[in-house]
């Protein structure tokens, strides 16, 4: 029986904490409906700058906001840390390991992704991926460990190992990665070694398709390996990964299969779902898709659960004028936020109404991806479709960047940081803490 049957508020349990799930609950703040956000983190992320922790140019707390902070003024919501291992869809309860099961009117699961190797999960023990702020402090531990090391190696080909970093994906993740890289090397640890010369370093961005960053027009693409090859970066296009060890990385392409003896590989070549989705699928018989996002309908429900909303990375959205599903990027799950927060106020407001809620539609307002220092790659949206490059591309997405954190002490912080760093070419976060993560393997 469902809190409408019985006179009680309408009950709404949100899985997830970024960006689909803090938009939605922040668009039902003056709605009558009961909330409970629940995540295994008690903080947002703003992911798009990871790779910054990575590259020591900012702090983990520079980018997260606590979610209670987020949500504070909004009376009708409540936090809850937990892990959630299941979903019993007939008795509609949210089950958590080791507390009470959450009742809902309606779930939405917004759990976001993880990250795909292809089917060779043991790579991941050399070559982790970003996806949170463990993997990013884990990542700058390696990244600078790696420096460390060169300091002291006496065999010339040692050195050289772990002078050698390798990034393997040319999406927006991998592009920004390597471009932070290079800078790093070249100009922030500048004159900082005694045995080495940091300017030494060799940063390789393998890419198995014929160009980076696909999603822009090509003439973009070119623009951001010319920019990386600015910086110090190496572009190996339709090149495959076939191996990755301790030791090094093997690849293969036209002109043949070759070893690349590096100590630290960085891997942003993938995603996979989170294991909600699959929890979904085999309790409603939701249809997957390759990388396990579960493909939902028109208004973003589960087909023959009206109850249930999938959102954000989590979900396959292919109802578009190309049928082409939507990226799983943080515009895409903030307006998917903000439109299921309008499916649910129908709900309450109209509880008796039968059918489809309103339909999504994307406003495609553009996508773009830094490079490094004045070099960035941008595309327009709005139907314009206009793509441009360079310094005011930089600008651009510095400043939407800034605005898109949570909570004006972030962007206060963020922003003093980076003018630090344009001027002083300063990364003030280079801090080796996870130390275990620095030398494993």
């Amino acid at each position: 029986m469902t809190a409408t049957e019985t006179g009680q508020r309408h009950r709404l349990v949100v899985i997830g904490g970024g960006f689909a799930g803090v938009d939605l609950c922040l668009g039902l703040k003056n709605i009558a409906v009961d909330v409970t956000l629940v995540d295994r983190r008690n903080f947002h992320l703003f992911q798009p700058l990871l790779y910054q922790v990575a590259t020591g140019g900012l702090s983990p707390g520079d980018i997260t906001a606590p979610l209670r902070t987020v949500v504070k003024h909004c009376k009708n919501i409540r936090t809850v840390l937990g892990d959630v291992t299941d979903i019993d869809v007939a008795g509609r309860r949210v089950i958590l390991a080791g507390q009470d099961p959450l009742p809902y009117d309606t779930v939405v699961v917004a759990a976001g992704v993880g990250q795909s190797y292809f089917g060779n999960d043991a790579w991941a023990e050399f070559a982790p991926g970003l996806k949170s702020i463990e993997d990013a402090t884990q990542i700058r531990a390696r990244v600078l460990h790696a420096f460390e090391q060169a300091e002291l190696a006496k065999d010339p080909l040692e050195r050289d190992a772990w002078l050698r970093f390798v990034v393997v994906g040319g999406g927006p993740t991998g592009v920004e990665m390597a471009g932070a890289l290079g800078e790093l090397a070249a100009h922030t640890m500048a004159g900082e070694f005694r045995a080495i010369d940091s300017k030494d370093a060799r940063i390789l961005l393998v890419e198995g398709a014929p160009r980076i960053l696909s999603m822009y027009v090509p003439r973009m693409s070119a623009h951001a390996v010319t920019a990386l090859n600015d910086v110090g970066v190496a572009v190996l296009l339709n090149t495959k990964v076939t191996g990755i060890d301790v030791d090094g990385v093997d690849i293969e392409s036209a002109q043949g299969k070759e070893r690349l003896r590096a100590k630290t590989v960085l891997w942003a070549a993938g995603i996979k779902a989170s294991p909600l989705a699959k929890v979904l699928a085999d309790h409603t018989g939701a249809t997957q898709d390759r990388s396990g996002r579960v493909i939902v309908e028109p208004d973003l429900t589960v087909p023959g659960h009206p109850e249930i909303l999938v959102l954000g990375d989590l979900a396959h959205y292919a109802h578009t004028s190309d049928q082409q599903p939507l990226p799983g990027v943080a515009p895409v799950a903030m307006q998917m936020g903000k439109h299921a927060a309008s499916v649910i106020a129908r709900r309450v407001m109209q509880p008796h109404a039968v059918g489809f809620g309103p339909t999504f539609h994307y406003v495609d307002k553009g996508t773009m991806a830094v490079i490094g220092r004045n070099q960035a790659v941008a595309r327009i949206g709005f139907g314009l479709d206009v793509s441009f490059g360079g310094f005011f591309a930089w600008c651009a997405w510095l400043f939407i960047h800034v605005a898109f954190l949570v909570g004006f002490e972030n962007r206060a912080l963020v922003l003093m940081q980076w003018a630090n760093h344009y001027l002083t070419r300063h990364r003030g976060a280079r801090l080796i803490t996870d130390v275990s993560g620095a030398t494993r393997p």
